[in-house]
């Protein structure tokens, strides 16, 4: 899907109030719905609810593999804004508007057009929809709560299944496909903090130590599916004991395998950052830009958003480990979060550390867990 359109709204019943967003991404005839987006936000503005509406429309899109968005919203402020026509002055604004240029970034070509409320009256009812969850949701809460002092069992109302509505404020609803995303355990080029993509180092003495542990861990969680596996050695290995230690069946899937660095492939920063100095500094500010000789994070979103949506598909409502390398899992999670690249270069995963992120089948995700090495 190569062009989509984004009608995308915010709300807040007080402003700041309760406040909720809802976003719809169309086919280019502006027919046919691709994607939906919906939820509540707690407490926030109107202008904030707005761009959280905008994040969750561009997110979708570019989990479609859309290339040219069409932007529609009835927020002046916020077209505007992303137009570049009008200065951001509030600091709460700052930092949404620089997570949606971001997203944009991804793209080929992106949009901006006002509509009268009006002709936006699908995103708005997704905000009113998020809006209206999230005070059921502070009613049953607060039930709960009030119950619990009390001593009392509280019935939920039968509008909220407890079993089937997301952790927090997003909203979403169904049993999630849990992800217990694994690093790999230790080489000798992680030793050295050399680029290591699609070399084949063993794993250590320490690195197999590693792996063990995480094994452990794994199995005495129990409740897990499968065990999936970028099909490097450094990957299947830590894959092969944590699946043999849950009895669990293994898949290879060649989606998980880390980015291709080419030329890079071996060498430290410094000295990537030595043999080819512009490139290596355009290549970190900019995700389109591969390797020399290999591969783009851009690229590596593109796989690795594929190998999420097979994942959900092969194990829904199920819980899966997945064995790979740093930029696939971080990769996951900004995908389960929603937000741009930036995210590539400021989360630290430690060898052998577990991150957990879940995907529902509303399309909707949360992250529970980052780099935990509590294990080892």
């Amino acid at each position: 899907m190569s062009e989509v359109i984004v009608e995308a709204d915010g709300g807040s019943r007080g402003n700041p109030g309760p406040a909720g967003y809802g976003a719809v991404v169309f086919a280019a005839d502006h027919v046919r719905v691709l994607a939906e987006r919906k939820e509540y936000i707690g407490v926030a503005t109107n202008n904030v609810a707005e761009y959280r509406g905008l994040l969750a429309g561009l997110a979708a899109s570019a989990e479609l593999g859309a290339r040219v968005v069409t932007v529609r919203m009835d927020s002046k402020l916020v077209v505007e804004q992303m137009s570049g026509r009008w200065k951001i002055k509030h600091p709460s604004m700052i930092p949404l508007a620089e997570q949606a240029r971001a997203l944009v970034a991804g793209f080929d070509r992106v949009s901006f057009t006002w509509i009268p409320r009006a002709q936006n009256s699908h995103a708005d009812r997704l905000a009113n929809e998020a809006m209206d969850d999230g005070e059921l949701t502070g009613t049953v809460r607060d039930a709960v709560a009030a119950g619990h002092a009390a001593g009392d069992a509280v019935a939920v109302p039968k509008a909220v299944d407890a079993n089937k509505v997301s952790p927090g404020w997003t909203g979403a609803v169904g049993k999630p496909t849990r992800l217990l995303l694994l690093r790999h355990g230790q080489t000798a080029l992680s030793v050295e903090r050399r680029y290591s993509g699609r070399g084949n180092p063993p794993l250590t003495d320490l690195g197999r130590e590693q792996v063990e542990r995480a094994a452990k861990m794994l199995a005495a969680r129990g409740d897990i599916a499968a065990v999936v596996s970028s099909p490097l050695q450094r990957a299947r290995s830590t894959a092969e004991a944590a699946a043999g230690a849950l009895d669990v069946p293994l898949r290879i899937l060649d989606g998980l395998t880390e980015t291709d660095f080419g030329d890079w492939e071996g060498l430290t920063f410094a000295e990537a950052a030595q043999r080819d100095p512009l490139l290596h500094g355009d290549w970190l500010g900019d995700p389109s830009i591969p390797a020399p000789g290999g591969e783009s994070f851009d690229q590596v979103r593109e796989r690795i958003e594929g190998v999420r949506r097979d994942l959900v598909a092969l194990y829904p409502g199920q819980n899966v480990v997945v064995v790979s390398h740093v930029t696939p899992i971080k990769t996951l999670l900004q995908l389960a979060l929603g937000v741009g690249p930036s995210l590539l270069y400021r989360l630290h995963l430690d060898l052998a550390s577990l991150c957990v992120a879940e995907f529902y089948p509303d399309g909707g995700a949360s992250v529970r867990l980052v780099n935990d090495t509590s294990y080892l």
